[in-house]
């Protein structure tokens, strides 16, 4: 073997086992797909702290909980429906992602930040200005079509209409990109964790424009602490005291 040929053996090998060394330090560099972002595992439990069930939902009810953070808040729904897997969404800076669909016996549970993605709309104690619309409801779509649809996710601060079928894609108004998808898992015990997020997140920015009202209604000055173990789950009605509705059913 010439000396030449050595050489570059010993190069490769260098530069596989700087590969093998990156992985091990930072194994999400290379393992998550792009958009995804993990965090601690959250088992999801009612208000007395039992295990909240796939088949204990409510088609078409609005759950709230809190994931990843412990003042962000996130919608949890049953639409009843099998959901679209494998859908490829794009967030306001151009990253593509993909959205992994429902999940449950019948691929019908999913979850999504409850932040609107145009001026961060969220469900507050008083009132929550954004919310699940099972029935059919009428708005206008970018054209200025009359629409008359059910099963999105309606923010009535600016008409910002979302499609939780499909990721909760933007069918209307000004928001630019969909709703950060929360990653769920379903255990053979029939049991629901929160264990991530996927596409655009906005939580910085939440935490900026909303950091003193959240230390209030939080009572903590932690705002960004991440969930750990459990959080809690509870209708969208009993947590907040009014749901703004600014669109009538068809």
């Amino acid at each position: 073997m010439s000396m030449d040929s050595d050489t570059s053996r010993r190069s490769f090998m260098r530069i596989c086992l700087s590969a093998v060394a990156l992985v091990t330090a930072t194994p999400r560099v290379l393992a998550e797909p792009r958009g995804v972002h993990r965090y601690q595992r959250a088992r999801l439990r009612d208000m007395r702290n039992r295990p909240i069930l796939a088949s204990g939902l409510t088609v078409g009810e609005t759950y709230v909980f809190h994931y990843p953070h412990v003042s962000t808040p996130c919608f949890l729904i049953d639409l009843g429906k099998s959901v679209e897997t494998d859908m490829r969404l794009r967030t306001e800076d151009g990253e593509t992602y993909r959205w992994p669909g429902g999940i449950g016996p019948n691929r019908s549970i999913v979850a999504f930040s409850a932040i609107c993605a145009h001026r961060m709309s969220h469900p507050a104690r008083e009132v929550s200005f954004i919310n699940y619309r099972h029935r059919p409801v009428v708005f206008s779509d970018s054209e200025q079509r009359r629409v008359e649809r059910s099963q999105v996710i309606y923010c009535c601060s600016e008409k910002s209409v979302y499609d939780p079928l499909r990721g909760a894609r933007v069918l209307a108004g000004p928001a630019r990109q969909p709703l950060a998808a929360i990653l769920l898992e379903h255990g053979e015990d029939g049991t629901l964790s929160a264990v991530g997020t996927c596409g655009g997140e906005l939580f910085e920015r939440f935490f900026r424009e909303f950091g003193a009202r959240l230390e209030l209604e939080y009572r903590t000055p932690d705002i960004r602490r991440l969930v750990d173990g459990s959080t809690t789950v509870m209708p969208l009605a009993e947590f907040s005291q009014n749901q703004v509705a600014c669109t009538a059913p068809s």
